[in-house]
């Protein structure tokens, strides 16, 4: 990227300091994300160009953020602790907006680094697993008041009733010409389908309560503190009203793989139960006063809801001809697609073991 035009960006936002550098940080696949030094004792930042591709409602998605993360500071300072260090702040520009959008229709935001913090790729360990979950749990709990609509960033996203529109439509077009050679793996959909629609109608109906949600739980989106100790939620972008379950299912589906998400090798490929307890008491313990007997009975559900989901999307972009994922052979989303189903198999044959977990994790 163009330096001066960067520095041009940076001058925009009402930062402390003065600047030193810019240099890049992380792979990009979504948002370009790049570091801004700054000088002497001032905060560094981290400054992204976000996907409008992907987020087609900046402005919308930065509103959320922007009461979310206003409540969770609230939250932080009743408690006495540090709202810098324990949520994402927002650098706004010197006009007072979240944003920065260039003349050619680029959104640029941006937000204090927080030094001394400590990320994680994998969680590898059940204690690592439950300081993950007790991460997303204390998140999900102080948020468990937020009163205020927030913006649909993302159209349907983990609404099964949409993915279903989504994936008639795909076996209609049959665009890549590969139907006829996937009977076994749209069983595996279709044996399935009034299952999930069942799940879902609970959300729709209110009987399973809507919350915040982040939406995309992975153990990289929590900042640790070099004691191992969660300092806060980051990644904020997918924020946006649902269930709080859609969070434990896709962290359980992220945490408990002993595969690749694309493994080839499926022998190699469960859901780990260790791994499973270690995430949902962790989780729990931060969210069990404030989860509905619902959400309790259907939390272990939940992760096969989300694993279906992806095994869904993996198999519908396959029929597509590859057109959502990034792929690197032609056949990498059927093999995706079959690694996520043994996984999916995997919880479903230990689905009595998870729900003892909740359980006991829950104190019933």
């Amino acid at each position: 990227m163009n330096e001066e035009l960067l520095k041009e960006i940076v001058s925009h936002f009402a930062i402390e300091g003065e600047l030193e550098r810019i240099e890049t940080m992380g792979a990009g696949f979504i948002n370009d994300t790049l570091k801004v030094c700054t000088k002497g004792e001032a905060p560094d930042y981290i400054m992204q160009r976000k996907n409008h591709s992907i987020f087609p409602d900046v402005p919308a998605m930065m509103d959320n953020i922007v009461a979310v993360t206003t409540h969770l500071k609230a939250k932080v300072e009743a408690a006495g602790g540090d709202p810098m260090r324990e949520v994402l702040t927002v650098t706004f520009t010197h006009e007072g907006k979240p944003y920065w959008k260039t003349e050619t229709g680029d959104f640029w935001t941006m937000c204090p680094f927080i030094a001394g913090s400590v990320t994680y790729e994998r969680a590898d360990t059940p204690a690592l697993a439950y300081k993950g979950g007790e991460g997303i749990g204390k998140f999900q709990s102080q948020l468990s008041d937020f009163e205020q609509p927030l913006a649909e960033t993302i159209k349907g996203f983990h609404n099964i009733r949409w993915r279903f529109q989504q994936w008639d439509e795909a076996l209609k077009r049959d665009a890549a010409g590969r139907v006829a050679s996937l009977t076994t793996e749209i069983g595996w959909i279709e044996s399935r389908r009034e299952e999930m629609l069942s799940f879902w109608a609970l959300v729709e109906n209110g009987t399973i309560p809507t919350k915040v949600t982040h939406n995309d739980t992975k153990i990289s989106n929590i900042l640790f503190d070099k004691d191992g100790e969660v300092l806060c939620v980051i990644d904020l972008d997918t924020v946006m009203s649902s269930t709080s379950l859609n969070d434990f299912g896709d962290a359980i589906r992220s945490y408990t793989n002993t595969g690749a998400e694309d493994d080839s090798d499926l022998s190699k490929v469960s859901m780990s139960l260790e791994m499973f307890k270690g995430y949902a008491e962790g989780y729990l313990s931060q969210r069990r006063s404030t989860l509905t007997q619902s959400e309790l009975d259907w939390l272990a559900f939940s992760a096969r809801y989300i694993t279906y989901e992806q095994v869904l999307r993996f198999l519908m972009d396959y029929i597509d001809g590859d057109t959502y994922y990034r792929i690197t052979s032609p056949d990498h989303n059927l093999v995706r697609t079959h690694a996520q189903y043994k996984l999916l198999q995997s919880m479903e044959e230990q689905y009595e073991a998870m729900c003892e977990v909740v359980l006991n994790a829950a104190g019933k």
